[in-house]
């Protein structure tokens, strides 16, 4: 009489995960030389490649660090790419009303980042930072200061738009907030 032999997943709850067994399981290594991690991150080898590294996670960052989604297009192709994002993403962006974010981890709009650019400031600076830095910047350009200068007074209006953008946001978000 042959011996009957108890099944893995006897009773209740299973007494194992699922898709577990006894064999051993295959893992892929990550494809960066000496990396002994798991490779479960795939990546193109080349553009429209059907074929992929695969990296760990340590890896897969560090090869995509420097992407470029726009890499090649000029500047009318790039807003028409970044439109049609935009369109057929709507429906998954969060709404601005509920306001959980704060600046730097991307609640700043396209126009506001543009606006700290022209204020050389960094993308999270908040408010009296720009003002602070709007202040400096326009008492050296100022029309008062430099009488007669076309350029200056370019690039007192090009900081007195950038701080009204600013200014205007920050005013909706404390009207939210």
């Amino acid at each position: 009489m042959a011996k009957a032999r108890r099944s893995n997943d006897w009773g209740f709850p299973r007494w194992r995960g699922y898709e577990a067994g006894r064999e051993a399981a295959t893992i892929r290594l990550c494809d960066r030389h000496g990396c002994e991690e798991a490779g479960d991150c795939p990546a193109p080898k080349a553009p429209n490649s059907p074929e992929r590294w695969y990296f760990c996670q340590t890896h897969a960052a560090e090869y995509n660090r420097k992407w470029d989604y726009f890499e090649g297009l000029d500047k009318a192709e790039k807003a028409a790419r970044t439109k049609a994002e935009q369109n057929e993403n709507a429906g998954y962006a969060e709404a601005q009303h509920y306001g959980w974010a704060t600046s730097g981890d991307g609640s700043r709009s396209p126009d506001e980042l543009r606006a700290l650019e022209v204020l050389e400031l960094e993308p999270d600076a908040d408010f009296a930072t720009v003002k602070k830095g709007w202040r400096d910047k326009a008492k050296q350009v100022h029309p008062d200061v430099k009488p007669g200068d076309a350029e200056a007074a370019a690039e007192f209006q090009k900081l007195q738009v950038a701080y009204e953008v600013l200014k205007a946001a920050e005013e909706r978000r404390e009207w939210r907030g």
